[in-house]
């Protein structure tokens, strides 16, 4: 079981704190326990309850209202309301809610449906990236079991190579051409997966190497494909005192290539890029640069 501070259903719901408090003295709404300090914690279903009344109040339904609902009036009016992608929190609260009662058939119809209505591409900056943050808050507080996470993840790694592989590779030989690798013991894919999605949409040439790649064989790959560009996202891996031993081989080995690092890791202040290496910030950033670069050939 779980165990809350109220900031962090604050993150998880996207209800400020001094509300939550206001809905639990005025409404009842939660019934958090105290420590002995008087600290304020919450459960695993003060969570759920809190996110369900979140999602009905979002839609415009007054609190007091919602508040008098049964738990089981309360989850039957949630599915009712899910339908409607162009309003985020709703969807993502839905997937974390399906997230944490392992409902395969409900995280996928509402990723389904939210495609559908906005485009897979705004599905996943919208919807998919705040799900993944709010997971990463209930990993760390103990409240997401390793078979939760295995389940989203498997997930929305199918939604993203179902939507890649419907795009074909590109048909124009100008266009840019791209390795995407993840090095040796690096597991979390899902940001890389995206990226392939981007560049194929916008017309790139991509080589996906995916998970696991022994970076040695950048050499004779870069002989054979003849890439212009190399991206990685960069997680757990390498260790922090290998980082810019990692960079510098990457340099090494593919003295001609542009490479794009991307990942909480290449963000190290200490980190040296060598000539031709670009760190992004954000998913966005790199969205821009693709699209640049296809102009550029265009022109």
């Amino acid at each position: 079981m779980g165990h809350f501070s109220i900031k962090d259903l604050e993150s998880l719901s996207g209800i400020k704190a001094h509300t939550i408090r206001m809905w639990e003295q005025r409404y009842g709404v939660l019934r958090p326990v105290r420590t002995a300090t008087n600290i304020r914690t919450y459960c695993d279903s003060d969570l759920r309850r809190l996110l369900n009344v979140a999602t009905l109040c979002e839609r415009g339904q007054r609190i007091s209202q919602v508040a008098s609902l049964s738990e089981q009036e309360l989850c039957s009016a949630v599915a009712a309301c899910c339908d409607d992608p162009h309003q985020h929190n709703p969807q993502i609260t839905a997937l974390l809610m399906a997230t944490l009662d392992m409902d395969e058939r409900r995280f996928s119809c509402t990723l389904t449906q939210a495609a559908q209505e906005l485009g897979f591409e705004a599905t996943v900056l919208n919807i998919i990236y705040p799900f993944l943050y709010r997971v990463g808050v209930l990993w760390q507080t103990g409240s997401l079991n390793p078979a939760q996470e295995h389940m989203a993840s498997h997930l929305l790694r199918q939604k993203l190579l179902a939507a890649s592989d419907a795009l074909g590779p590109s048909d124009e030989d100008e266009a840019p051409r791209w390795v995407l690798f993840l090095p040796a013991g690096e597991l979390h894919e899902l940001a890389l997966l995206f990226m392939n999605y981007l560049l194929r949409a916008r017309g790139h040439h991509v080589l996906y190497l995916g998970q696991n790649l022994p970076v040695e064989e950048l050499a004779s790959i870069c002989q054979c494909y003849q890439p212009q560009h190399i991206a990685t996202v960069l997680t757990t891996v390498p260790e922090r005192d290998r980082l810019q031993t990692f960079v510098d081989e990457l340099a090494r080995l593919c003295p001609a290539i542009d490479f794009v690092l991307y990942g909480p890791l290449v963000h190290q202040p200490e980190l040296q890029l060598p000539t031709r290496f670009v760190r992004l910030q954000r998913m966005t950033d790199f969205i821009q640069l693709a699209e640049q670069l296809r102009v550029a050939v265009v022109r």
